[in-house]
């Protein structure tokens, strides 16, 4: 049995999800009350963290963007996608090239239903249920299904979920894997939170926030510049380098205000040689 056509899991509602929650900062439909539970605790100590969240969004489309408009990337690897809401990765590649593939991959069932129903009229967009700290599983899958050609350089996109791996050293591994899989050419699309360490309001905030959720089942590790940076490794970032999800490219000038929790969050893009 293929990992798209695996048994549908049964919803633990009481468990709150990444993805689910991400979804409710958005102001999505597409969470329940244990994931709304969530949202009021970080919105307790970063009430701006939905403005970020719709940052971070913003940023991966510009980061698409980039790479199908002037580096004629055409096929997408999104690991621990979320839902495919509105402006995700198919929608903005397929803005620029309409045959351009994208595959998403999650191991949340609500998100694997949802997303395969939304993606059900739409040949070059596809839902893979799996677990992406499982690489080999997940590689092997896709050369089954030649959902994506590994022979051709792609995007691998891992945006805003590394940092949910616990262990730095496992988290290495996961990131090279799939880029050891990855042909010449292709570009790895990363965000992951961050915590300055250097007693500013965003480094309390980034301390409060990974105690506060430590535990829970979503605990978030904001990790140093240095240890992001070493998930890079082997790899060419591409102008502005590694930074804030604001500085990367903004499209004009800056009308908000920053507050301390855009300081928590470091992306970047880089080509694998």
């Amino acid at each position: 049995m293929s990992a798209d056509q695996r048994p549908f899991v049964p919803v633990d509602f009481d468990r709150p999800s990444i993805a689910r929650v991400f979804d409710a900062l958005l102001g999505g439909q597409d969470n329940y009350a244990a994931d709304r539970a969530v949202l009021r605790q970080i919105l307790e100590l970063a009430p701006e963290s939905q403005v970020m969240a719709k940052e971070v969004r913003h940023w991966l489309v510009r980061t698409v963007r980039y790479l199908t408009d002037r580096e004629g990337i055409d096929q997408f690897l999104d690991l621990g996608s979320g839902f495919p809401a509105v402006e995700n990765t198919h929608q903005v590649a397929q803005r620029y090239n309409p045959e351009a593939q994208v595959v998403y991959v999650d191991h949340d069932p609500v998100v694997q239903a949802h997303g395969r129903a939304i993606l059900a009229a739409n040949d070059f967009a596809h839902m893979l249920g799996a677990d992406l700290t499982q690489p080999a599983e997940v590689i092997e899958e896709l050369v089954r299904t030649h959902r994506l050609d590994f022979d051709r350089p792609a995007g691998l996109i891992l945006c805003a979920i590394v940092h949910h791996i616990q262990d730095l050293d496992e988290a290495r591994k996961v990131v090279r894997a799939y880029v050891d899989a990855l042909a010449p050419g292709s570009y790895v699309v990363l965000l992951h939170q961050h915590n300055p360490a250097d007693g500013s309001e965003a480094a309390d905030l980034a301390t409060s926030l990974e105690k506060r959720f430590n535990g829970t089942g979503l605990d978030t590790l904001y990790r140093t510049r240095e240890e992001i940076e070493s998930l890079f490794e082997g790899l060419e970032l591409m102008e502005p380098g590694l930074t804030y999800p604001h500085l990367w490219w903004p499209d004009g000038p800056r009308f908000t205000p920053l507050s301390p929790v855009n300081l928590t969050s470091l992306g970047g893009v880089a080509r694998k040689p």
